[in-house]
């Protein structure tokens, strides 16, 4: 459809529009001695889009942002879409070998990255020849001569003059690809489209409560499903975003107090964190709404948050579906409930976020909805405004993920009467440690790669700090004489170090009568003596 009198085409790119016009001065960015009000990062990312422009990128063309939480990554997010070009935003904690991939896959034209990872581009920069333009961001580290090109404020300043904007030609165009583990161990591109990504910045609005006075710490990173759609959401309300380089938690605490945050999101392994330190219980959180999803959350977590003051969402999603589609609403009847009472009810993953309407379902195998009974288990699968577009060049895996007309979600789930999902299981070979995706396919063939390596399989284990960590079950070869610290220093050499093992028993692996590894087995045994095979960080 075209745009009529009637009908206007939705991009996130006119909450800026917007912003730069009722809030002119008001600030849009906070970064230790930086402020940028709502006119001036507008200006900013306008001189991006210019300079993009002029360095050949087109529409649909794929530019690479590998930055921490600091503006340039902010600006990442609207200087690609202001032309109909299209972000990749890659995993700061990931190997040289993995971001060379994504890049490659991506087919990506510019890389504006980080001083910091200067010394892993210089490794791949020959092998990435699609790359045209590498502009680095010297914020904390000193710009590198290991690669050539320009600084990242030397490159907005060679934008033409005027207005730069190339408007998308519908609300399918896509707007940025995340890249996540898949179950085969290659990451695949998930799209996102213009229409998804409006309705979800919007979403994350009604669902946090944010408005106009809101100031937003960014404890998540934004390459993580685009900071789960705040990087548009904060715009949407003219909310003010506070950028963090590194969380750590005493200056989480320090900017919560002298900067009057009042919404930040993160994992539950960052929640423990934050309560773990030395005096935590003297932290004053009221007024702070933290939404917290990536992995389920420990009702401890929602407890210790919540006598310091903080006031807890807990929401769940994938990639593929722009970070969270369903939030925990909290009911009124809940007040007249015990704190541990309360806990346990907001840690269910709970019901559909207002914009996905009705496109949330617990499955069997057939496609008809498991019974509501809090027993029953089945698969969550997705629909609607809220769910990917696709994966990007790989027809395949699109249409495994999308049978029956909805999205396979792989975690598995039980629906209570009251409408409420509580995730149980993942019938994916998926470890989510930490908030943080890992194929325990691509971890597996990493170790293979060791001459003294037989076999391997690896499964997730419980963890009090990360929910589970990859554990890997070796079989060595014949008169191989192989260490525990050998395969996991192997692995972290390979590949991401969140990634690699944390634990190696060696021995026979379990098989069924072809000669197929029995996961379950080792899974089961692991996890025997817990409710659920899917768990959030606790405390210690």
């Amino acid at each position: 459809m075209t745009d009529n009198m009637f009908y206007k085409t939705l991009s996130p790119i006119s909450f800026l529009d917007r912003s730069a016009e009722v809030y002119p001065d008001k600030p849009a960015l906070s970064y230790g001695d930086i402020t940028y009000t709502y006119q001036d990062f507008y200006d900013r990312v306008n001189k991006l889009a210019g300079a993009l422009l002029k360095e050949g990128v087109k529409k649909g063309d794929r530019v690479g942002f590998l930055v921490p939480n600091i503006p340039a990554m902010f600006e990442g997010h609207y200087g690609p879409l202001k032309i109909g070009a299209v972000l990749v935003a890659i995993n700061t904690r990931l190997s040289a070998r993995e971001v060379s991939y994504i890049l490659n896959h991506s087919g990506a034209k510019v890389l504006v990255f980080d001083s910091e990872y200067a010394e892993l581009i210089n490794q791949i920069k020959d092998e990435l020849p699609e790359i045209t333009r590498f502009v680095q961001v010297a914020d904390t580290f000193p710009k590198s001569t290991l690669v050539e090109g320009p600084e990242y404020e030397e490159f907005l300043n060679s934008a033409d003059p005027g207005e730069h904007r190339i408007p998308l030609d519908s609300e399918s165009d896509p707007v940025t690809i995340n890249y996540t583990s898949g179950t085969t161990g290659m990451p695949k591109g998930v799209l996102y489209h213009s229409r998804g990504a409006y309705l979800s910045a919007l979403g994350e609005v009604v669902e946090s409560g944010m408005n106009q006075d809101s100031v937003y710490l960014w404890t998540l990173p934004m390459f993580h499903c685009n900071g789960w759609c705040f990087t548009w959401a904060t715009t949407a309300v003219g909310a003010t975003n506070v950028c963090l380089r590194r969380v750590d938690p005493l200056e989480v605490y320090r900017l919560i107090e002298e900067e009057s945050v009042t919404h930040m999101c993160c994992a539950p392994t960052v929640l423990t964190s934050m309560y773990s330190i030395p005096d935590a219980a003297l932290q004053d959180l009221s007024g702070v709404t933290i939404m917290t999803a990536g992995a389920p959350p420990a009702p401890q977590v929602i407890r210790s948050m919540e006598n310091m003051g903080a006031h807890v969402l807990h929401a769940y999603g994938l990639t593929e579906t722009y970070g969270p589609i369903t939030i925990c609403a909290i009911q009124p009847d809940w007040k007249g409930k015990s704190s541990e009472e309360v806990a346990n009810l907001k840690s269910r993953q709970g019901v559909a976020f207002v914009v996905a309407d009705t496109g949330l379902r617990v499955v069997d195998a057939e496609m008809n909805d498991v019974k509501k009974d809090g027993s029953q288990m089945g698969e969550v699968a997705m629909s609607g405004n809220m769910v990917m577009s696709g994966y990007f060049n790989d027809e395949e895996a699109t249409d495994k993920a999308f049978e029956g007309g909805w999205f396979h979600s792989g975690d598995l789930a039980v629906w209570h009467p009251d409408g409420y999902i509580e995730l149980q299981d993942r019938a994916k070979d998926i470890i989510i440690s930490g908030g943080e995706n890992i194929s325990s396919q691509e971890v597996e063939k990493v170790i293979m790669e060791h001459d003294g390596v037989l076999e391997v399989t690896v499964v997730g284990v419980p963890d009090d700090r990360w929910g589970e960590v990859p554990k890997a079950f070796v079989m060595s070869r014949d008169g191989a004489s192989v260490s525990e610290e050998e395969i996991i220093t192997f692995t972290r050499d390979r590949i991401a170090h969140f990634k690699a093992p944390k634990y190696v028993e060696f021995g026979e692996l379990p098989k069924t009568a072809t000669g197929k590894i029995q996961k379950y087995v080792l899974r089961d045994k692991e996890w025997e003596g817990k409710e659920k095979r899917i768990q959030g960080s606790s405390l210690t």
